[in-house]
């Protein structure tokens, strides 16, 4: 312990409380040895990037609670599941960079429900760089990350309706082996609609 503590620039104490308030693991015990390791570590370190950041003890707590409650990511994104988005690994400290003082424990269960965020040993994943980044974007521009989150909601419900739209119309007059290769067209159909919906929407109401 007071090997660890040195190592995370912390006293024996701190350490001890933050091991009550269950913010790290308990060590690995050989006989009456317990172990700290390089997971201790770092979460010790997040936990200090996260405080720097202004984020409370409790706030933290909270979300630490929160990921040990999310998915992993294979729950998110399936085991040999093909997929075109790319998913991005993060620190805790990078996500609250992304949307700085809008990572709060009711956000951070919304994205985690939504299946935007899962979790991977001691790492955040984020399963699209895309939405990632347009989220972040969004939240720049001064829109409430909850607002975000709960029009992505929105939009998954009207995604999926349109997904099962072009399935089965792949389905029923192309051959099965052909829906991959076609796939690229059913998006084109939906931006290109989206793209004169919004043109509708901004004329009727400049």
């Amino acid at each position: 312990m007071e090997e660890l503590a040195a190592a995370a620039g912390i006293t024996v104490r701190t350490l001890r409380f933050y091991r009550e308030r269950g913010l790290i693991a308990p060590p690995r015990r050989e006989g009456r040895i317990a172990w700290y390791d390089d997971h201790h570590l770092a979460k010790l370190r997040t936990i200090a990037a996260l405080l720097e950041r202004g984020h409370t003890l409790n706030g933290i707590a909270d979300l630490n609670t929160a990921f040990e409650s999310g998915k992993d990511v294979s729950e998110v994104l399936g085991l040999g599941e093909p997929t075109e988005e790319e998913p991005v690994r993060l620190t805790p400290q990078e996500l609250a960079d992304h949307f700085a003082g809008e990572v709060t424990p009711e956000n951070l269960l919304a994205a985690l429900d939504l299946g935007y965020l899962a979790t991977d040993g001691d790492a955040i994943v984020h399963i699209s760089r895309r939405l990632l980044d347009v989220s972040a974007a969004l939240v720049r521009e001064g829109i409430p990350l909850a607002a975000v989150l709960e029009a992505g909601r929105a939009v998954r419900e009207h995604a999926d309706a349109l997904a099962g739209l072009f399935t089965e119309l792949l389905r029923e007059h192309a051959e099965e082996k052909d829906i991959q290769r076609l796939r690229p067209l059913a998006k084109s159909v939906v931006d290109a609609e989206l793209s004169m919906a919004l043109d509708r929407r901004l004329r009727e109401h400049p």
